[in-house]
């Protein structure tokens, strides 16, 4: 008689997880390690990007003709914001009722350090996820250090001009791995008890800007330097390239940063994954050399 397959070992086998924003920092280290684990995978995006070892589809949050498809026998699902949307509620919240709907059970969103529960932006998809699913985590991770790394506003100064511009003065940042954000995701949504709950993430040590463009420095070889603006001159410079709510939101963040309110550690990802989060300069050794002398990219991470 065949041994019976316990309650996970069958949904890893029958379940599908639904990744949207899966070509994004988080989203597609997400996909791919659930795809390592021998998780079924649906790749949601603005485009049906094909990612190894997942089902592409096409997902838009302000199309709901995109909703259906990847729903289509999903029981999880990790929740990607629409980027630069200050009030994303309105076009998210009709998706998770169909999702719940639809057979989702479990549902995993990537918000902020800075925004709690109720707050501003996603705060208020925060607030309403554990009243739609009966399994949910909010995962809320500090700045990412691929901000310095990838494809961000800081990581092509840092190359095209060797400067970080922020308004973030002497604050200092629990900056965190999105590999090590991923690997939180992938518990959350896979570990045989939701966390029912939100989860600050950070990395090992909270550094200023002045303690990053200084890393950043001696792993590239050139320098790198902080350039501190004022709160309006950094708003009005984002709100040449995005809505000026948005500018002013990130702006208000770089103000509170300023007045410490990311000087700040968690145990969140050694807990959850059983090993200690990556610091930074283990994550430009990685990553920003590489690039280094690469040109700009684009788009938002």
């Amino acid at each position: 008689m065949p041994a019976t397959a316990s309650p996970t070992e069958h949904r890893r086998r029958t379940g599908t997880i639904l990744v949207i924003g899966a070509t994004g920092t988080t989203g597609r280290r997400t996909a791919a390690r659930l795809t390592a684990a021998g998780h079924r995978v649906r790749a949601a995006g603005r485009r049906a990007t094909p990612l190894p070892g997942t089902d592409p589809v096409r997902f838009d949050w302000y199309d709901p003709e995109t909703f259906d498809r990847a729903l289509d026998g999903a029981d999880r699902v990790y929740l990607v914001p629409p980027v630069g949307d200050p009030e994303p509620a309105p076009v998210m919240l009709p998706f998770l009722r169909r999702a719940r709907a639809a057979g989702v059970r479990r549902a995993v969103l990537l918000s902020s350090s800075a925004i709690p529960e109720g707050g501003p932006a996603v705060g208020a998809v925060h607030r309403a996820l554990p009243g739609l699913f009966d399994e949910w985590a909010v995962l809320r991770p500090s700045w990412f250090m691929q901000n310095f790394t990838g494809a961000h506003a800081h990581a092509d100064s840092i190359r095209e001009e060797g400067t970080i511009r922020t308004a973030a003065g002497d604050g200092r940042v629990g900056f965190v791995d999105a590999d090590d954000i991923a690997a939180v995701a992938a518990h959350a949504l896979t570990d045989e008890r939701a966390p029912d709950t939100d989860l600050v993430l950070t990395g090992p040590e909270a550094l200023s800007h002045d303690a990053v463009a200084a890393i950043a420095t001696r792993v590239t070889g050139r320098p790198v330097v902080h350039h501190r603006l004022a709160h309006d001159e950094l708003r009005d410079r984002l709100a040449a390239v995005m809505p000026p709510e948005f500018a002013t939101l990130l702006a208000d963040m770089d103000r509170a940063i300023a007045r410490g309110a990311e000087d700040r550690t968690t145990d969140t990802v050694r807990r959850l994954t059983g090993r200690p989060p990556n610091d930074f300069r283990t994550v430009a050794e990685r990553e920003l050399r590489t690039h280094a002398t690469a040109g700009p990219t684009a788009g938002p991470r």
